[in-house]
């Protein structure tokens, strides 16, 4: 349940924010939130960056099959724990905010500037991001218990 929370949470807020954002700033606006982080209001028909610009409705279709993917190895019981939990909720999350954004508009809506030259990105690339952390720190937690179980089976 964990997981269809977060994913869900994620689209309402990445979604809401960016039709704010669309809604009250002009497109190329930019606007100081703090000294870390300002609102910069971008359109981005790539991916990351602006990377291959032009294909966003191709992005959307590698999301979908990125979500297919998550929720087979859910079901297959291979993404269980908590924290894969919490991890693949933000990565789904991410993934569909984007992927409704690419199809709908053929862009995706960008507005968080965080410092100089780091690129404009939106609550769903933060996700994805947060979802890989979870991800790494659940593979290494995983790692560390089965190399422990094998060393107390010894000693019993």
């Amino acid at each position: 349940m964990l997981f269809y929370v977060i994913a869900a949470v994620v689209v309402l807020i990445d979604q809401g924010s960016k039709r704010l954002i669309s809604l009250y700033m002009e497109l190329g606006e930019s606007f100081p939130i703090h000294r870390l982080l300002q609102f910069t209001y971008i359109e981005n028909d790539g991916m990351a960056r602006g990377l291959f610009p032009g294909y966003a409705r191709l992005f959307a279709l590698v999301a979908i099959i990125f979500v297919a993917g998550i929720l087979y190895y859910r079901k297959k019981g291979e993404l269980r724990g908590t924290l894969m939990d919490i991890g693949t909720g933000f990565l789904v999350g991410g993934a569909i905010g984007n992927a409704i954004d690419r199809i709908v508009l053929g862009t995706v809506t960008d507005f968080l500037a965080f410092g100089s030259g780091r690129g404009v990105m939106n609550i769903a690339d933060l996700a994805i991001n947060i979802g890989v952390l979870f991800m790494i720190i659940a593979m290494i937690q995983n790692y560390v218990s089965q190399k422990v179980k094998p060393e107390h089976a010894e000693e019993s």
